[in-house]
Formats: C-alpha cells, sequence, structure tokens
C-alpha cells in the first residue's frame, strides 16, 4: 500500500471512529455497558473511576490491528487502521478527559465557536446522572446547545441533577 493511500486510510479511520464512538457511546455505554459507563455520570471520588475501563476495551482492537500489520500477518492496511484507532483515541483522551473533565490541569479554556460548542455539548450530556435521558452521544461533532436545552426541557429534564440555571450555563 503507497504511503498515500496508508495516509488516506488513517484519516478515514480516525473519521469513522466518531461514527463508532457514538454508537458505542449511546447504545453501549448507555446501553449494556451502564455498570462501567456510570461512574462517569457521578462525582468523581478521585483519579481514576470504572468507566476508565472502556480506555482499555477501545484500545485493544486498535493494538490487536497495528500488532497484526507490523508483522505482516494482515498487511500494512491494518497498521494504518489501527493507527487511526489509536490517533482518534488520543484526540478523546485530549478532548474528553483532559479539556471538558479537566482530569489535567492544563488552564486551557476554549475560545473557539467549534470548542465552545463541543465542550458544551458534552456537559450538557453530563447534566444526566442516569442511563436514560441524555443528549449529545458524539465527541468531535456535536448539535448546537441550544437543541439540546431544549431537548432536556422536553424530557421535563428527567436524570438532571443540577439546578435548571446551573444547566443554562453549561
Amino acid at each position: 500500500m503507497s504511503i498515500l493511500a496508508g495516509l488516506g486510510l488513517f484519516l478515514l479511520t480516525v473519521a469513522a471512529m466518531e461514527g463508532v464512538a457514538y454508537v458505542a457511546h449511546r447504545w453501549v455505554m448507555h446501553g449494556p455497558g451502564w455498570f462501567l459507563h456510570k461512574s462517569h455520570h457521578a462525582p468523581r471520588t478521585g483519579f481514576w473511576e470504572l468507566n476508565d475501563a472502556y480506555f482499555v476495551i477501545f484500545a485493544t482492537p486498535s493494538i490487536a490491528l497495528l500488532l497484526l500489520g507490523t508483522s505482516g500477518t494482515w498487511g500494512t492496511w491494518a497498521t494504518w487502521v489501527g493507527a487511526g484507532i489509536a490517533a482518534y483515541g488520543a484526540i478523546y483522551l485530549g478532548f474528553h478527559d483532559i479539556i471538558v473533565h479537566r482530569r489535567v490541569a492544563t488552564g486551557y479554556v476554549p475560545r473557539s465557536n467549534y470548542m465552545k460548542r463541543i465542550v458544551q455539548a458534552h456537559r450538557l450530556h453530563h447534566v444526566v446522572e442516569t442511563k436514560d435521558g441524555t443528549v449529545s452521544f458524539g465527541f468531535l461533532v456535536a448539535p448546537r446547545p441550544e437543541l439540546l436545552k431544549a431537548e432536556l426541557k422536553r424530557r421535563e429534564m428527567a436524570g438532571v441533577r443540577v439546578s435548571r440555571g446551573a444547566m443554562e450555563q453549561a
């Protein structure tokens, strides 16, 4: 596989991972995987939470593809796809855990409209502490906060743990 084709496959994989992440978050983490993800919708009591097991779960296909690709077992396509999954994981870590949840202090303040939008959307996702009733399951693509607030209001704030005033500030 040429470098250009490999880079194309890598970028396509990074983009496709947003869809995979949406599906996993909506129907796995807020479905049968809630027993792990529930810790992420509750106030954290330490640096680690049960939800962090998803890092290992989602890294496994990337590691397997990188090993099988670099060993020549499956071909170079597997290396590019594995690297794309790993790159999305790194982007997710930076956005989700460092910027939104501030698990590592950086002093970063979102200033661009895009960053403000995805941070607000993710915070609106977290105003709901229950398995159901949440909004905005994507990580890098998110609906406008006004739409998410309207949807939460339509659902009569079911599962929301904060005051309505706090939601307005999100």
